[in-house]
């Protein structure tokens, strides 16, 4: 078998429709994502598929810069590839661990369809042929075409989250806070761990609270069946200093994103589970060898959703197969999605689960005609800011944030 060789790279950015625009802590995602999906080529005509987020025109300006880094090299050099892209002091001036995550989940790609085996196969086996997911419980708007209701008030929160058992059968939930007031969304969270007394789950504000107020929510929550307190301030200080003084496990994908962060937490623990989000660290060769690193230390890990469609979740499926040690139910945005790019549709759920792919490479085709569709929605309605609320003019967050929604007002 001779080297295969990369010839062209070809990104597209596209907007994929939400069920109804999500609230969060910094702003809303406003009723779409944007994702640039990266096809890598060799010379023998074999496509990698590869996504990353958020960047628009400007991501796919940094991919086809890529191009004289990567034109002749052999998709099967995955270190090379990492200095190539990812040089620690040229990153300094080019920050491009995105860029090379979506690089590497298309070379991947490319060797499981060479070597005819699907990529948790070249990542050690897999461990498990289906993946538990959580419910991703957003306050949300209602949707501009009306089909799908807000969700603001607490009642609201408990029947969405009851659609969302009955339709995926989920059996850990979620809730995307940060948007109201703490002491609102206290009681939401209290109701729905109430109202739903058989599952378990999490709460995450995006790092919007301050340590003190960090600390009080956690102890009025200590009772409840938490798998773990996410992000609730920001910073390794702050972490650390709300874990000492609450028994729930702390969780992040914001102060642990690197291995540098990663060492710093094993020396002075801030936080007990580490997210692994296959876009944020790089690749899915770089979670594995932070889950080595995690198991070898004793903190937990699972898998991060940073707002994937179907060839991110492809990656989050593999790396989710091969860990021995992910123990919780993963994160997904996936079922917020109204449609997907890949072959068939999006993935399917079924008793809160999506089955590992089984074909080669990462078992997912493009569906160019879709591919087509949702590049020419972006075309036309352009990127959007992750970072404001499209109904509240003028807002934008403070850290830590005092400046909430009230929940009174649709």
């Amino acid at each position: 078998m001779g080297p295969v060789k990369i010839v062209d790279i070809k990104p597209t950015t596209v907007t994929v429709p939400l069920e109804a625009p999500l609230r969060h802590s910094n702003g809303e995602h406003w009723g779409r994502f944007v994702r640039t999906i990266v096809e890598v080529v060799t010379d023998e005509g074999l496509v990698g598929l590869g996504e990353m987020g958020g960047g628009g025109e400007s991501a796919e300006l940094q991919i086809r810069g890529l191009k004289q880094y990567l034109v002749g090299h052999d998709p099967f050099d995955l270190e090379a590839l990492r200095f190539k892209i990812c040089n620690p002091t040229a990153s300094l001036y080019n920050n491009r661990t995105q860029l090379m995550a979506a690089i590497e989940f298309a070379c991947l790609d490319i060797i499981g369809q060479k070597l005819g085996v699907p990529v948790y196969n070249l990542l050690g086996g897999k461990l498990r042929d289906e993946i538990s997911f959580a419910s991703y419980l957003f306050f949300r708007y209602e949707s501009h075409d009306q089909l799908y209701p807000e969700v603001r008030t607490i009642d609201q929160l408990l029947r969405h989250t009851q659609e969302l058992k009955d339709a995926y059968g989920f059996r850990t939930h979620k809730l995307k806070a940060g948007v109201f007031d703490p002491e609102y969304e206290l009681e939401a969270y209290r109701q729905l761990a109430e109202t739903f007394p058989e599952d378990s789950f999490r709460i995450d504000p995006n790092a919007c609270w301050s340590v003190e107020e960090s600390i009080w929510f956690a102890k009025q929550i200590e009772d409840l069946r938490n798998d773990y307190l996410e992000d609730p301030t920001w910073g390794l200080n702050g972490m650390r200093r709300v874990r000492e003084n609450t028994t729930i496990p702390l969780a992040t994908n914001t102060v642990v994103v690197n291995f540098e962060q990663l060492a710093q937490n094993i020396l002075n623990p801030a936080v007990d589970v580490i997210l692994l989000d296959t876009t944020f660290w790089g690749g899915i060769r770089a979670c594995i060898k932070a889950a080595g690193v995690c198991e070898t230390f004793q903190l937990g890990v699972s898998v991060h959703s940073s707002g994937e469609l179907g060839i991110q979740l492809a990656t989050m499926l593999h790396l989710a197969a091969v860990l021995p040690g992910v123990s919780f139910a993963i994160d997904a945005h996936y079922h917020q999605l109204r449609d997907d790019v890949i072959v068939g549709g999006k993935m399917e759920y079924k008793d809160g689960k999506i089955k590992v792919p089984t074909e080669p490479g990462l078992g997912v085709k493009l569906d160019y005609d879709k591919l087509e569709e949702y590049a020419e929605l972006y075309r036309e309605l352009g990127s959007y800011c992750y970072d404001r609320d499209s109904r509240r003019p003028g807002w934008y967050p403070l850290l830590p944030n005092d400046r909430w929604a009230d929940p009174r007002k649709a």
